[in-house]
Protein backbone atom coordinates (compact mmCIF):
# COMPACT_ATOMS: atom_id res chain seq x y z
CA UNK A 1 0.00 0.00 0.00
CA UNK A 2 2.71 2.43 0.75
CA UNK A 3 4.20 1.98 -2.35
CA UNK A 4 1.08 2.53 -4.09
CA UNK A 5 0.38 5.54 -2.83
CA UNK A 6 4.18 6.87 -3.00
CA UNK A 7 3.93 6.31 -6.77
CA UNK A 8 0.39 8.38 -7.20
CA UNK A 9 1.90 11.25 -4.64
CA UNK A 10 5.74 10.67 -6.99
CA UNK A 11 3.33 11.32 -10.04
CA UNK A 12 1.39 13.82 -9.30
CA UNK A 13 4.28 15.96 -8.31
CA UNK A 14 5.64 15.30 -11.51
CA UNK A 15 3.03 16.60 -13.23
CA UNK A 16 2.60 19.69 -11.29
CA UNK A 17 6.02 20.20 -11.43
CA UNK A 18 5.91 19.63 -15.62
CA UNK A 19 2.94 21.70 -15.99
CA UNK A 20 3.94 24.59 -14.15
CA UNK A 21 7.54 24.89 -15.27
CA UNK A 22 6.06 24.58 -18.89
CA UNK A 23 3.33 27.54 -17.93
CA UNK A 24 4.22 30.29 -20.35
CA UNK A 25 0.72 31.73 -20.06
CA UNK A 26 1.92 35.11 -17.72
CA UNK A 27 -0.38 36.47 -15.27
CA UNK A 28 -4.35 36.69 -15.85
CA UNK A 29 -4.91 40.07 -16.18
CA UNK A 30 -2.23 39.93 -19.58
CA UNK A 31 -4.30 37.06 -20.83
CA UNK A 32 -7.70 39.19 -20.75
CA UNK A 33 -6.71 41.70 -22.73
CA UNK A 34 -5.10 39.86 -25.55
CA UNK A 35 -7.91 37.35 -25.41
CA UNK A 36 -8.88 39.27 -29.07
CA UNK A 37 -5.89 38.76 -30.47
CA UNK A 38 -3.96 35.57 -32.16
CA UNK A 39 -1.29 35.93 -29.90
CA UNK A 40 -3.36 34.42 -26.73
CA UNK A 41 -3.82 31.01 -28.54
CA UNK A 42 -2.06 28.37 -27.11
CA UNK A 43 0.76 27.29 -29.89
CA UNK A 44 1.54 23.41 -29.48
CA UNK A 45 5.06 22.84 -28.53
CA UNK A 46 6.79 21.76 -31.82
CA UNK A 47 8.13 18.31 -30.56
CA UNK A 48 9.45 17.50 -34.09
CA UNK A 49 11.97 20.34 -33.58
CA UNK A 50 13.08 19.46 -30.20
CA UNK A 51 13.57 16.35 -31.08
CA UNK A 52 16.08 16.80 -33.60
CA UNK A 53 17.93 19.78 -31.23
CA UNK A 54 18.01 16.90 -28.71
CA UNK A 55 19.74 14.67 -31.29
CA UNK A 56 22.30 17.00 -32.05
CA UNK A 57 23.18 17.32 -28.55
CA UNK A 58 23.60 13.72 -28.59
CA UNK A 59 25.68 13.67 -31.14
CA UNK A 60 28.02 16.19 -30.15
CA UNK A 61 27.78 13.95 -26.83
CA UNK A 62 28.96 10.85 -28.30
CA UNK A 63 31.71 12.97 -30.50
CA UNK A 64 33.38 14.50 -27.01
CA UNK A 65 32.87 10.15 -25.34
CA UNK A 66 34.38 8.63 -28.59
CA UNK A 67 37.12 11.14 -28.41
CA UNK A 68 37.58 10.54 -24.20
CA UNK A 69 37.13 14.18 -23.99
CA UNK A 70 35.95 14.10 -20.36
CA UNK A 71 35.76 18.28 -19.87
CA UNK A 72 33.51 18.19 -23.30
CA UNK A 73 31.29 15.87 -21.47
CA UNK A 74 31.44 17.48 -17.99
CA UNK A 75 29.95 20.82 -19.88
CA UNK A 76 26.95 19.11 -21.25
CA UNK A 77 26.10 19.03 -17.23
CA UNK A 78 24.99 21.89 -15.15
CA UNK A 79 26.29 22.31 -11.88
CA UNK A 80 23.51 21.02 -9.68
CA UNK A 81 23.55 18.02 -12.25
CA UNK A 82 22.02 14.51 -10.74
CA UNK A 83 23.33 11.58 -12.63
CA UNK A 84 21.87 7.88 -11.97
CA UNK A 85 24.12 5.45 -13.31
CA UNK A 86 23.41 1.49 -14.02
CA UNK A 87 24.88 -0.16 -10.89
CA UNK A 88 26.50 3.11 -9.60
CA UNK A 89 25.63 5.10 -6.45
CA UNK A 90 23.92 8.48 -7.17
CA UNK A 91 26.47 11.12 -8.25
CA UNK A 92 25.22 15.14 -7.79
CA UNK A 93 27.09 17.80 -8.89
CA UNK A 94 29.05 18.57 -11.92
CA UNK A 95 32.37 18.05 -10.05
CA UNK A 96 31.26 14.47 -9.11
CA UNK A 97 29.87 13.44 -12.31
CA UNK A 98 33.29 14.82 -14.26
CA UNK A 99 35.42 12.43 -12.08
CA UNK A 100 33.29 9.37 -13.06
CA UNK A 101 33.47 10.16 -16.48
CA UNK A 102 37.20 10.49 -16.01
CA UNK A 103 37.38 7.08 -13.93
CA UNK A 104 35.05 5.30 -17.09
CA UNK A 105 37.48 6.91 -19.86
CA UNK A 106 40.93 5.54 -18.04
CA UNK A 107 38.93 2.38 -18.15
CA UNK A 108 37.25 2.48 -21.82
CA UNK A 109 38.46 0.01 -24.46
CA UNK A 110 40.30 1.63 -27.21
CA UNK A 111 38.34 1.60 -30.59
CA UNK A 112 34.56 1.71 -28.78
CA UNK A 113 32.39 4.09 -30.34
CA UNK A 114 29.41 5.06 -28.78
CA UNK A 115 25.81 6.16 -30.91
CA UNK A 116 22.77 7.73 -29.20
CA UNK A 117 19.97 7.74 -31.07
CA UNK A 118 16.87 10.07 -29.58
CA UNK A 119 13.20 8.02 -29.48
CA UNK A 120 11.39 10.70 -27.96
CA UNK A 121 11.51 14.54 -26.53
CA UNK A 122 9.05 16.37 -25.23
CA UNK A 123 8.65 19.63 -23.20
CA UNK A 124 8.40 23.07 -23.70
CA UNK A 125 10.25 26.19 -24.63
CA UNK A 126 13.05 25.89 -21.42
CA UNK A 127 12.48 22.25 -20.31
CA UNK A 128 13.02 19.06 -22.56
CA UNK A 129 12.45 15.36 -21.11
CA UNK A 130 14.36 12.88 -23.50
CA UNK A 131 14.09 9.28 -23.99
CA UNK A 132 16.63 7.34 -25.93
CA UNK A 133 19.15 4.03 -26.23
CA UNK A 134 23.01 4.01 -26.33
CA UNK A 135 24.53 1.53 -28.69
CA UNK A 136 28.71 0.48 -27.66
CA UNK A 137 30.46 -1.04 -30.55
CA UNK A 138 33.92 -2.54 -30.57
CA UNK A 139 36.75 -1.38 -33.45
CA UNK A 140 35.48 -3.88 -35.61
CA UNK A 141 31.72 -2.58 -35.67
CA UNK A 142 30.47 -5.57 -33.77
CA UNK A 143 28.08 -4.12 -30.92
CA UNK A 144 28.99 -5.06 -27.38
CA UNK A 145 26.54 -3.68 -25.15
CA UNK A 146 22.89 -1.49 -25.51
CA UNK A 147 21.48 0.75 -23.22
CA UNK A 148 18.90 2.98 -22.34
CA UNK A 149 18.22 6.21 -21.01
CA UNK A 150 16.30 9.29 -19.85
CA UNK A 151 17.48 13.08 -19.54
CA UNK A 152 16.21 16.18 -18.63
CA UNK A 153 17.19 19.11 -20.15
CA UNK A 154 16.72 22.64 -18.93
CA UNK A 155 17.59 25.77 -21.23
CA UNK A 156 19.65 28.23 -19.11
CA UNK A 157 21.31 31.40 -21.15
CA UNK A 158 20.14 30.20 -24.06
CA UNK A 159 21.82 26.81 -23.77
CA UNK A 160 20.50 23.43 -23.34
CA UNK A 161 21.92 21.76 -20.01
CA UNK A 162 21.09 18.48 -18.64
CA UNK A 163 20.13 18.60 -15.10
CA UNK A 164 19.11 15.00 -14.45
CA UNK A 165 19.63 11.68 -15.91
CA UNK A 166 19.14 7.80 -15.66
CA UNK A 167 20.39 4.83 -17.80
CA UNK A 168 20.39 1.19 -17.66
CA UNK A 169 22.31 -1.34 -19.57
CA UNK A 170 20.27 -3.92 -21.47
CA UNK A 171 20.37 -7.91 -21.04
CA UNK A 172 23.22 -9.17 -22.81
CA UNK A 173 21.67 -11.49 -24.90
CA UNK A 174 22.47 -15.43 -24.13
Amino acid sequence: MKQITFLKCATLCAAIFFATGCDQSGDSKTAEVKSDTKETMATKPDNAKLKAEIQALENAWANAENARDANALAAFYSDDAVSLANNKPMLSGNAAIKKDIEEGMAKRPQGLITTYDVLDAFGCENYATEVGKATRKDSTGKIISTSKYMALWEKRDGKWICTRDISNNDAKEK
